[in-house]
């Protein structure tokens, strides 16, 4: 059963005894009511204005009626108490602690609910209940998950308001005290309202107060709103501050109508989260996968596809693609032939089938969270001749599960002999560029040069390149650091790490005021380390500058392990053993599985400490990764000598953070 809820705007916009509104200028979704209640009607009952509320009878689909769910030696019993939803937790240590749900995620085709560990820390518990078939389920069955691991549904990897929140309120800023360690996050409203997309509301509000008054107001820029949706590629942008993985510059919501890449650092097409070829592997969130798409390519937008209100497609089914791609065509996209597609002689599978969707061959899904299942946004050609090279998976033996992708790719160009979707494919240069980057640096470059492929797939091949080991590629590259798309130029600048240090300088220096922060902050973290005693006037401010808004992105993210890796990468480059150190120390606070950063806990304390220090850190790793081979071997050589200053700084393939 689908539940979609539909609620009164006061429902799900009040405000909870203990959180304060943010934000100047937030008006609530309430106050757009009386003049766009058609708009209001759509959103209301929508995946974005349920994407966070409070728990109540309207909200929680869930059976809290003295429901119990066992998992690899934890029991959670879910009650109702008092009018409050309560879920008492037995964790795998026997200890036993009682949680009243403090809030809502979601509503379909799971909702996840929010405790409370600490004032203020809200994390997302790991038990969650199926709104399609009813029930509980653990959304990491597999997995063995003590309270003391940092994927634990109480460590830092759940954590709502550093992980999750930005994307589920509105006007939402976390405030995470790093002296305390605690956060007293505040948002305007909880939930993707009308400002989170729009902007702050009390100008246009104010404006049409006026105008009803007087009709006579001026209109003022955008009605008042800082987000005008002025064009395709800002909503787009727009959409993606919260569909995308990414890293945030700030501690809190961007204003709408930012620019995405002054906000975040946009993840590329990494091991790990995307396939070789691009295709989405963990949890990518839209952008990045459609950054690489034809579609984005000549001008398509989330909103020909997608109803911003409703939060849903704007037709179902096929209907959503044949709006181009048909015999009519669309005149908005005049370089799209127009042909029959939704045809058995195009798909060749039972028509009406699930085979026959479209998107079932060019935007396959994939299932996060247990039985959530979300679609490639790349919409690409099927291609399981690239599988030899790639290892990606394709569509066709995603459901032909007893064919191998040689049978497929032989039965495509058997179906489509005339095909131009045949040959080289970026996906080929990826591969062999995560496979040996200095083999492969010749193709590398090549792709990063050529202004017809997608810039997240150019930016991909200059971050591979980064390991090459050579200074010729630096320089040829050099004319990507004046490149349109920013997340080219931000890429173009870390390869410049392989050349000279002086030759680095001067074809950097330039991006520390590049428009776009991204590219700034790349060119500071690329100059950190430069020879250069005190730059001239106007430079050195601009260096300090880039620097401040570097430290500052760091600063907003000191809740994130990965954040003080980078604090213990940017300290080795210092010379800063002590500071790297204490950053180490910190990353295996939160994570404690984080076996790189005991292993340089290891290396520097035998470096600057003795080996009885070091020999206390091993045994502290182990108590905690008591199988693990390097702080074994570790143990057993520091009965001997102390280790190797050389042994201090890891090599450049090591999973440490560089600056």
């Amino acid at each position: 059963m689908i539940h979609r809820l539909l609620l009164p705007l006061t429902t799900l916009v009040v405000l909870l005894p203990g959180l304060a509104p943010a934000g100047e200028g937030y008006v609530g979704s309430a106050s757009c009511v009386s003049c766009h209640e058609e708009t209001a009607e759509a959103w209301e009952g929508s995946h974005h204005a349920l994407a966070w509320t409070w728990p109540s009878p309207e909200t929680i689909v869930a059976d809290f009626d003295g429901t119990v769910f066992e998992h690899d030696g934890m029991t959670a019993r879910f009650r109702i108490e008092g009018g409050d939803y309560h879920v008492e937790v037995t964790e795998k240590d026997g200890a036993t602690t009682d949680y009243r749900v403090h809030s809502v995620a979601g509503i379909e085709p799971l909702q996840q609910y929010l405790l409370e560990t600490e004032p203020g820390r809200l994390q997302s518990f790991d038990v969650v209940w199926d709104t399609e078939t009813g029930g509980w389920f653990h959304l990491y069955p597999g997995q063995d998950l003590p309270p003391d691991d940092g994927l634990h549904w109480t460590g830092h990897y759940k954590n709502w308001n550093a992980r999750c929140a930005e994307c589920h309120a509105t006007g939402y800023e976390k405030n995470y005290d790093a002296q305390t360690r605690s956060y007293a996050s505040v948002q305007a409203e909880i939930g993707v309202g009308c400002e989170a997309c729009h902007g702050p509301g009390e100008a246009h509000l104010a404006w049409a107060e006026a105008l009803g008054t007087t009709r006579e107001a001026p209109t003022p820029p955008g009605y008042g709103f800082p987000q005008t949706f002025g064009t395709t590629e800002a909503t787009i942008q727009q959409c993606a501050t919260c569909h995308s993985r990414r890293e945030a510059h700030d501690d809190a919501s961007p204003l709408p109508g930012t620019p995405y890449h002054d906000s975040y650092g946009l993840a590329l097409l990494r091991p790990g989260q995307y396939h070789a070829d691009g295709q989405i592997l963990d949890e990518v969130y839209v952008y990045g996968s459609f950054l690489q798409s034809k579609m984005y390519a000549k001008g398509v937008g989330c909103l020909d596809c997608h109803d911003p209100h409703r939060a849903d497609l704007v037709a179902d089914g096929n209907a959503v693609c044949t709006q181009c791609h048909s015999p009519a065509g669309n005149p908005d996209f005049p370089t799209l032939t127009p042909a029959e597609y939704d045809t058995r002689a195009h798909h060749f599978h039972e028509e009406g089938s699930e085979a026959a969707q479209c998107k079932s061959c060019h935007a396959p899904e994939q299932v996060y969270m247990g039985n959530d299942w979300r679609a490639d946004h790349s919409f690409r050609v099927p291609r399981p001749d690239l599988a030899a090279v790639t290892g990606a998976p394709d569509a066709c033996t995603t459901c032909h599960a007893d064919k191998g992708a040689d049978w497929a790719a032989a039965e495509i160009a058997r179906r489509f002999p005339q095909s131009d979707n045949r040959g080289d494919h970026y996906g080929l240069t990826l591969a062999r560029g995560r496979d040996n980057p200095v083999a492969g640096a010749g193709g590398l470059a090549t792709l990063a040069m050529d202004a017809d492929a997608p810039g997240i797939v150019r930016a991909t091949a200059a971050w591979l390149l980064e390991q090459s080991e050579s200074e010729e590629v630096a320089e040829r590259l050099v004319p990507l650091l004046s490149d349109p798309d920013p997340l080219v130029r931000a890429a173009a600048v870390g390869v410049q790490r392989l050349a000279p240090p002086q030759d680095r300088v001067v074809r950097v220096v330039d991006l520390l005021d590049d428009p776009i922060r991204s590219v700034r902050i790349a060119a500071a973290r690329a100059l950190l380390d430069a020879p250069v005693a005190r730059y001239p006037g106007r430079i050195e401010a601009a260096f300090r500058a880039a620097m401040g808004e570097w430290q500052s992105a760091m600063a907003s993210r000191l809740d994130f392990p990965e954040t003080h890796l980078q604090l213990a990468g940017i300290s080795l480059t210092m010379r800063n053993l002590e500071a790297a150190d204490r950053a180490f120390a910190e990353v295996v606070r939160m994570d404690p599985q984080r076996q790189e950063a005991w292993v340089m806990r290891v290396r520097i304390a035998a470096a600057i400490e003795g080996p009885e220090r070091a020999l206390a850190i091993v045994d502290e790793a182990l108590a905690v990764l008591p199988d693990d081979l390097t702080l074994l071997g570790f143990r057993a050589e520091l009965g001997g000598a102390p280790m190797p200053p050389d042994a201090l700084l890891p090599p450049r393939s090591s999973t440490v953070e560089q600056p």
